[in-house]
Parts: C-alpha cells; sequence; structure tokens
C-alpha cells in the first residue's frame, strides 16, 4: 500500500506496531516498515489519513493505538477480519477476502495504480500465507487468479517461499522441538495443544517472531481438530493462537477473550499467567467441542 500509494504522489510514512520478523524482511529491503517509536512525532501530527491495515482489534495494534485513540486525522481500516474493535474509523472491510492483499490490489486497481514486482511480492505473501499457501479452504477459483495475476506482475513464488520457510535459524529449529515435544492431545485426539514460555526463547535464543506458524504444525497430527498455542509475552501475559479444521470458529473462541480472526484461524491475548491463561482456555475450548 506504500508503494501504491508513492506512485500517486502521496507522501507516506509507515509506522508498524512490532519489529518485523526475521523471515519477513526480505519484503522490505529499503527499511520503510519502520516500528511506530521511529515515526517523528512532527509526521504522526501533521498527517491527514491513518490507515490501518490488515486488523481492527486493538490488541495488535499494540502501542500505535495510543495513537489512533489521539490524531486529529481521519483514521480508515482495510480489513477482512470477521471480528474487530470499533477504532471510530472509516471502514473498508470486506470479509469474503481471504487476504487482506487481495484488498490492497484491488485499491491499487481502482485507484490507477500500476502494480509493480515491488508490489507483487509482498502481495503474493499477503495472500499465499493467508491462505496456508493455498491449503485452507477460503483459497476458491478467485485466489489462483489473482495469483496468476500476481506472478504474471513479476512475483516469484519460489523465492518468496524460500524466504518465508526455507531460511530458518538454527534458534528457531530448537525452539520447533521444544514446543511439539510438549504437545498434547485430549478429547480423543480431536484437541491439541501445546505452550512456550520465555524460558523456552532464552535456552533456545529464539525471538518472539520464531513462534510464528507453530501451531500450524499440531494439526499435521492425525485426527486433530482445533488446535491452540499458547505463548507467554515478556510484557506479560499470554498470546493465544487458534486454528480449526471443523465446525468450531476460531473467531468466536478468540472472540471471547477480545481477539479476533477468521473461522479457521485467530488470536487473541490474555492477561493472566501461562498456567492460568492455559488452564481457562481449554476449559472454553473443551466446553465448545463437547
Amino acid at each position: 500500500m506504500y508503494h501504491v500509494l508513492r506512485q500517486l504522489g502521496k507522501q507516506v510514512a509507515t509506522a508498524n506496531p512490532f519489529d518485523l520478523p526475521p523471515n519477513l524482511r526480505f519484503l522490505d529491503p529499503e527499511g520503510i516498515l519502520r516500528h511506530f517509536e521511529q515515526a517523528p512525532a512532527e509526521t504522526l501530527a501533521s498527517i491527514d489519513l491513518l490507515l490501518v491495515l490488515d486488523t481492527s482489534a486493538w490488541a495488535q495494534l499494540g502501542g500505535m493505538g495510543e495513537v489512533i485513540r489521539t490524531t486529529q486525522a481521519d483514521v480508515a481500516v482495510l480489513d477482512h477480519h470477521l471480528g474487530g474493535d470499533h477504532l471510530g474509523a472509516i471502514l473498508f472491510k470486506d470479509t469474503s477476502a481471504e487476504a487482506a492483499g487481495r484488498l490492497v490490489f484491488e485499491a491499487a486497481g481502482h485507484l490507477g495504480a500500476e502494480v509493480t514486482p515491488q508490489i507483487a511480492t509482498p502481495l503474493f505473501a499477503a495472500l499465499a500465507t493467508d491462505t496456508g499457501w493455498f491449503r485452507f479452504s477460503s483459497t476458491n477459483e478467485r485466489t489462483y487468479e489473482l495469483a496468476a495475476k500476481l506472478v504474471a506482475a513479476g512475483a516469484r513464488p519460489d523465492q518468496i517461499y524460500k524466504e518465508l520457510y526455507e531460511c530458518e535459524t538454527l534458534a528457531r529449529l530448537n525452539l520447533t522441538g521444544r514446543v511439539l515435544a510438549r504437545t498434547q492431545v485430549e478429547l480423543g485426539g480431536r484437541l491439541i495443544y501445546t505452550w512456550i514460555t520465555l524460558e523456552d526463547f532464552d535456552a533456545c535464543g529464539a525471538l518472539p517472531g520464531d513462534s510464528e506458524d507453530l501451531v500450524n504444525m499440531t494439526l499435521a497430527v492425525n485426527g486433530t481438530e482445533f488446535a491452540v498455542i499458547l505463548v507467554e509475552q515478556r510484557t506479560g501475559g499470554v498470546k493465544l493462537s487458534f486454528r480449526s479444521r471443523c465446525d468450531l470458529d476460531c473467531s468466536r473462541i478468540a472472540g471471547q477473550f477480545g481477539g479476533g480472526g477468521h473461522k479457521s484461524a485467530a488470536g487473541a491475548f490474555i492477561q493472566a499467567p501461562l498456567d492460568e491463561a492455559r488452564a481457562k482456555i481449554l476449559d472454553v475450548v473443551r466446553s465448545a467441542m463437547s
């Protein structure tokens, strides 16, 4: 979206609520995705529009939440998730879209911007990752049509896949082993869950971003229908991720804890010690699956 708007002659600054994970840095070779604290105060004070991408949940906005609450600029949201909070924003929301990348692509078309390789690459990554590399039920005919258009515009799926999944660090590999080794199942194998402690990160030398997608690996166990992973946060509390391949709606579970997402994948945050959070979350999921 940054490059689309720049192409249209707009002055654009980015403010990312969190640091960019190492495996995504290839998408930003110019280093334009700055942490919001690096954005000069005068820049945030002088903007006409603050555009929020891919979420409308306060819990996912980090320190940018306070900026959004206090800005004098117009606020707009471009999102495809079912749930969300009221941000006092103009909503451009399409819950039928499989990825926010589709909405950016469509916006580029409406605005008359050319989809360059610089734009097509992150859009393809968005489309592929949000559909589980085209294996989730959200994938449809239009998904492949969009993928083809992005490839024609310069996206290289082989290189994108390699950067995302084949440039692992030893730290993440070790973290994966620890997390999968403690995985447990209940309800005859239908429910599967695991957790990550701060000690796990320290012992492996792993970064917070190294926990991404580990929950997806648990659903590879035959017979599992719903997966949960809990990740202890250094700032306190626990990050929750849910995955479903049954009728149980992940976004409904996440919504009970102030989170949101999709039917098959959602997340939330709970301000509680890990053991307490695990007991509370599992009680809710067990009840929903019974």
